[in-house]
Order: C-alpha cells, then sequence, then structure tokens
C-alpha cells in the first residue's frame, strides 16, 4: 500500500514540530536501514534522525521552513517532513527568484559572452570585470539554493508528491543520514563558467548537484527521484560550439565519502548522472567509497550511471532505459583509476543505435565484474563485449575487481529486478 499523502492543515506555520505518532500509523521518518542492505548499514548502521526527540521533529512546507530545521547542518538529531513542493529559489518572503534577481555588478550572459569569446579572448581562464560578475552574482544564488544536511539526520517526503525544487542538498563531512520519498528536481545553475581548455575544446562548468555527498559516511538514500525536469540541458543554447549547461550531476559521491547505499530511486533526463569519486589523482580515497546502488531506474542519462574512481562498488539489480531520441548516450558504467566495480543483474533496455558494447567505458580502468546483464531482454557478457570491442582504443578489462559482496539482500535475476524496478522505483512509490 502506498504511503496516505499527508494532509498539510490551513493555518499551519512554516515550521511545525510534529509529535510522535502514538497509534500504529507508519512513520518513515523513524524507520532505520535495515542490517545488511549494502554498505550503509556496516560499522555501526545507519538511522538517521530516528533518535530525534517531539521538539526536533518538523513539517515543512517553504523554503523558510527547511532552512529553519536543517538548522546550518547541525548535527542534531533531527527528522524533517517536506510536505507538497518546496522550491529553493525564493526569498524569506516566499516570493519567486529568477536569475535576473540574482545577477549582480554588471554581469549579463551577452556581456560574458563577449568578453570570453575564444576567437578573442583566446585559452586563458577567464579573468576580468566580467567573471568577477558572474562570481558575485553565483554566490548571491548560492546563497539561497545550497541546503546543508548534517549529520543524524532524516529527510523525508510526506506522501506522493514532496517535491524540492531548484536546491543542491549538500551532505558534507556528516554522518548518519538518510534521504526518502522525495523528489529532487532541476537544481539549476543561472552563472555558468566557461572553461576553455576543457575537453580540449572547452565547455561550461556548472555548480550544483541536486544531492551531494562530501566526506559523508553512512548515508542511505532511498526512493528518490533525481532529474532535470522543468529546464532539460537540451533545450539551453549553444555557446561558444558548446551547449550551455545548467547542471552538474544528480547524484554525486565524492571528497572520500564511505559507506552509502542507494535504493530503489530514480535518475531520469540528464547527461552526467551519479559521479562516485572525483579525481584520479585523489589517492586519499583507496579503501573509501564503497557504495551499493540497486533497484535503481536510469532513464535517458547520457553518462555516469555511475562513473566510479578507487570505490568498491556493487550494482546490481537496477534498470537502464535509454529512449529512442536519445541521441547523446555515450555509456551507461564508468570504470576508471582504480574502481572495483561489481555489476550483477542488471537489465538494460536500448534502441538499435546503442549496441551492448556501448554500454561500458573506461578511463585507466583495469577490472569490471559484470555477471547476469540482461541487454534487449536477452543474456550477454558485458566484460567480453568490451573488450572485443574496445580492443586498441582501451586497455582490456580483467574480472577480477579483489572482492566479493556479503552485504546485499536478495539478488532478484534482471528480469524480475526489471519489472519490480519499473514498477516501485522513485519518489511516491515507498511501499
Amino acid at each position: 500500500m502506498r504511503l496516505r499523502h499527508a494532509a498539510v492543515a490551513a493555518g499551519l506555520l512554516t515550521l511545525l514540530c510534529v509529535p510522535a505518532q502514538a497509534d500504529d500509523t507508519r512513520d518513515i521518518g523513524r524507520e532505520t536501514l535495515a542490517p545488511n542492505d549494502g554498505w550503509a548499514p556496516a560499522g555501526g548502521g545507519t538511522t538517521g534522525g530516528a533518535a530525534a526527540d517531539d521538539a526536533h521533529v518538523y513539517t515543512v512546507t517553504d523554503r523558510a521552513g527547511l532552512v529553519r530545521a536543517l538548522d546550518g547542518g547541525s548535527d542534531t538529531p533531527k527528522i524533517i517532513r517536506i510536505a507538497g513542493t518546496i522550491d529553493a529559489n525564493t526569498d524569506d518572503d516566499g516570493r519567486r527568484l529568477d536569475c535576473a534577481d540574482y545577477a549582480t555588478d554588471g554581469y549579463s550572459v551577452k556581456k560574458y559572452l563577449a568578453a570570453y569569446d575564444p576567437r578573442t579572448w583566446g585559452q586563458a581562464k577567464p579573468s576580468g570585470p566580467q567573471e568577477e560578475a558572474r562570481k558575485a552574482s553565483a554566490a548571491r544564488q548560492a546563497e539561497r539554493v545550497v541546503l546543508p544536511v548534517g549529520s543524524n539526520t532524516t529527510l523525508v517526503g510526506l506522501g506522493d508528491d514532496a517535491v524540492l525544487k531548484g536546491a543542491s542538498l549538500q551532505v558534507r563531512n556528516a554522518d548518519n543520514v538518510i534521504v526518502r520519498n522525495l523528489e529532487l528536481r532541476d537544481a539549476y545553475d543561472c552563472f555558468p563558467a566557461w572553461q576553455p581548455n576543457t575537453g580540449g575544446l572547452g565547455d561550461w562548468k556548472t555548480a550544483y548537484d541536486n544531492l551531494w555527498l562530501n566526506g559523508a559516511t553512512h548515508v542511505w538514500i532511498d526512493h528518490v527521484t533525481a532529474s532535470d525536469k522543468g529546464h532539460p540541458d537540451e533545450k539551453e543554447p549553444t555557446y561558444f560550439a558548446r551547449n550551455y549547461l545548467r547542471h552538474d550531476g544528480l547524484l554525486d559521491i565524492t571528497g572520500g565519502s564511505d559507506l552509502v547505499t542507494v535504493s530503489w530511486s530514480r535518475f531520469a533526463d540528464h547527461d552526467k548522472a551519479i559521479l562516485i569519486g572525483n579525481g584520479d589523482s585523489v589517492t586519499g580515497d583507496r579503501g573509501r567509497l564503497r557504495v551499493t546502488l540497486h533497484h535503481n531506474e536510469f532513464e535517458s542519462v547520457a553518462q555516469r550511471a555511475p562513473r566510479v574512481r578507487f570505490g568498491q562498488v556493487h550494482l546490481y539489480n537496477n534498470r537502464y532505459v535509454v529512449d529512442d531520441g536519445d541521441a547523446d548516450y555515450r555509456y551507461s558504467l564508468g570504470v576508471s583509476t582504480e574502481s572495483a566495480i561489481h555489476a550483477e543483474n542488471n537489465a538494460f533496455t536500448t534502441p538499435g543505435h546503442v549496441e551492448a558494447a556501448d554500454l561500458v567505458k573506461s578511463w585507466n580502468g583495469s577490472a569490471l565484474h559484470a555477471s547476469g546483464t540482461l541487454f534487449n531482454g536477452y543474456p550477454v557478457d558485458l566484460l567480453a563485449l568490451h573488450n572485443a570491442y574496445n580492443s586498441g582504443s582501451e586497455r582490456d578489462l580483467t574480472a577480477d575487481v579483489g572482492w566479493t559482496p556479503v552485504l546485499h539482500g536478495t539478488v532478484d535475476s534482471a528480469a524480475a529486478a526489471d519489472r519490480a524496478v519499473a514498477r516501485d522505483a522513485g519518489a511516491g512509490r515507498l511501499r
């Protein structure tokens, strides 16, 4: 049975302390991660704000209330329930803010493009008045949309329509966090930066992930939907021969984050979905970045589903769907420096222009365990196909990733998981 929609009575204060429920009605805010459900229960478990006293249980309906409940990312145990849609791009009175409201010091896209056109500016890093104005404008937006989540916090959506729009939730150097039953939509950057030397041709750099774990430990993300809904990057213009990107990742797990489980979530309509490990030279990530992703759906995601450096990542019973119109699809599984991905019983559905050999991409990777893969309804050997297809352009991958997962629930067949995930993954589908 789906969660009953929680009615928000007229006249509620923006921020409301809610007493613990006395009857047998399910309270997902008090629920904790089951033992052995991936990496997150290891080393003491993941309970979020389940221990919060009644004074630190909140129902919030707007940005101002959410900010007060988050308490600047404090470690105080807390349960925060989001009701309805909260837009981070609002002022303290709830007035909607757009990019023009953040722009300052004479910044404009037109002036920025004129100042740093490679034909006249060259390949140097942007500097000068327009770049400084862009930074100042970006800082004004960041004050509104960056929301810090501290240790011992549970953040849940009420009912089947809880949405956090335009925000970048950031779990930085925090432990024991749960995010569940919530749609994270459109972390839109008003002020992308031009980076002339990125990728050889230059590229636009955006600032915000929908959810960013940086130095975070013991995190459970469950029944979350993350997308660019409302402002797809494919609709943005092209400047300097590059798409004017407005979004970064849907979920990035970096900075030595560790012991993370991502389950029954949906990642959709985006370019770079999930990055685990943010640099080939960040050797301090060795022994960390242990992540489980199970029963998630990746639909119309061009790449990074996920891309992994260093981490031991268990990837099982996930569903991948590439639609006919996804002309920009690049790959799903990114095997990067010292990564150890153990992928089993995942299902891929693609149109004719995407072949099974396209599903894996390697940058300095050496190994990939891939078993039980279903491709358009047929079993395939992803590792063999990758090695055969990419021989000469990428080094062959071995099947020995150096570890075997033991912390997990039942691993279903790829076909059974494909059906279950299509039915139950994402916000509003918590059973």
